[in-house]
C-alpha cells in the first residue's frame, strides 16, 4: 500500500514518469481522452489537488496532472537543478512538449497560477486556452500570510520545526497552513500526501527551499506586463470567498488578457477544486468546448 508521502488518488489515472532536460524527472498522471487539459498545482500540494476535478472531466477530456517539485512531490530533482519559478514554468512547458501535446488548456491555481502566467508569456506555442483559478498576481507573490516561508528557508532546521506540528490535523488548519485556503476539511489521504513528502523523501525539502528562495516579484510582474500578448481564450475562475487572493486581482487579470472572461466560483476559497469542484469543473468543461473564433 502506498505510504502517506506517495499516495495519489486513483481518480487521477495512471502514474507515469517523464524525463525532462537536465536529468530532471517528474511524475504525472493521465486519465481520459479528448482535448488535452494540463493542471498545474502550487506550493506544498501535488497532483492530488485536482483529483475531484479530474474525476468529473476525464470522461470527456484528456486530463494530465503534473506532480511538480514544489514540496509535496515524490521525485527529487538533481542537486544542481534550477528550481526558481521561471525554471519550473519552463519545466511545465518541457513536459507539455515531451508529451507531444498541442492546443492545451492550461489550468493553474495558487503559485501554479503564477507559473502559468510565466509560461504563456514565454512559451505559449502549445497552449490553446488558459484557465487561472485564484492565484498570485504581480506583487502579491506570495500572499503576505505566507511571507514567513522565505526567512524559514534560509535558517537551517527551521522548516523541520515548522513541519513537525503538521503531523497533527488541528495544526494544519491554522491560517498559516490550510486554514484560509479551504472552507471545508481536505480528504485526509490527500492532506497527508501534501504534508509528508518533505520529511519522508530525501531531497524534497531541499527542492522546496530552492523554489521558495527563487521567488522574485519581478518575475511575475514581468509576466503580467506581457499578458496582453496572449490573445488566445482565457478564463478567470476566481473563488468568491477567497481570503488570500483579492477579487480586484481577478478583475485586473481579466483586463490584462485580451480574450478573457471572469467567472466567480461560489462557496469556495483559494482551493475551489476542493471546496466546489462541481462548479469549477462545469466552468472548465464549458470553456474548453467553446468554439474559437477564427
Amino acid at each position: 500500500m502506498p505510504s502517506k508521502a506517495t499516495w495519489r488518488s486513483p481518480a487521477l489515472g495512471e502514474r507515469k514518469v517523464l524525463d525532462l532536460p537536465g536529468g530532471k524527472q517528474i511524475a504525472y498522471f493521465e486519465a481520459g481522452s479528448g482535448a488535452p487539459i494540463v493542471f498545474v498545482h502550487g506550493l506544498l500540494v501535488n497532483a492530488n489537488l485536482w483529483r475531484k476535478v479530474v474525476e468529473r472531466l476525464s470522461p470527456d477530456f484528456r486530463c494530465i496532472t503534473l506532480d511538480l517539485p514544489l514540496g509535496s512531490h515524490t521525485l527529487p530533482m538533481p542537486e544542481g537543478a534550477d528550481l526558481a519559478p521561471p525554471a519550473v514554468a519552463d519545466m511545465v512547458a518541457d513536459a507539455i512538449e515531451a508529451l507531444g501535446l498541442e492546443d492545451v488548456t492550461l489550468v493553474g491555481n495558487d503559485s501554479g497560477g503564477a507559473l502559468s502566467q510565466m509560461l504563456v508569456t514565454t512559451r505559449p506555442e502549445r497552449i490553446g486556452r488558459l484557465v487561472l483559478t485564484s492565484c498570485d498576481y504581480r506583487d502579491q507573490y506570495p500572499p503576505a500570510i505566507f511571507g514567513y516561508l522565505g526567512p524559514a528557508a534560509r535558517i537551517p532546521g527551521a522548516f523541520q520545526v515548522l513541519f513537525a506540528p503538521m503531523r497533527f490535523r488541528f495544526a494544519r488548519y491554522l491560517p498559516i497552513a490550510f486554514g484560509w485556503l479551504v472552507k471545508r476539511r481536505i480528504d485526509l489521504d490527500a492532506e497527508d500526501s501534501y504534508i509528508y513528502p518533505a520529511g519522508a523523501i530525501r531531497g524534497v525539502l531541499n527542492d522546496t527551499k530552492k523554489f521558495i528562495l527563487g521567488v522574485d516579484k519581478a518575475d511575475l510582474n514581468r509576466a503580467a506586463d506581457r499578458l496582453g500578448q496572449f490573445e488566445k481564450p482565457a478564463l478567470i475562475a476566481w473563488s468568491r470567498e477567497d481570503k488570500l487572493f483579492k477579487p480586484a486581482h481577478a478583475e485586473r487579470l481579466a483586463a490584462d488578457l485580451p480574450n478573457s472572461r471572469l467567472e466567480w466560483v461560489d462557496d469556495a476559497r483559494t482551493f475551489s477544486m476542493e471546496d466546489n469542484p462541481a462548479q469549477l469543473s462545469e466552468l472548465i468543461a464549458g470553456f474548453v468546448r467553446e468554439p474559437v473564433a477564427a
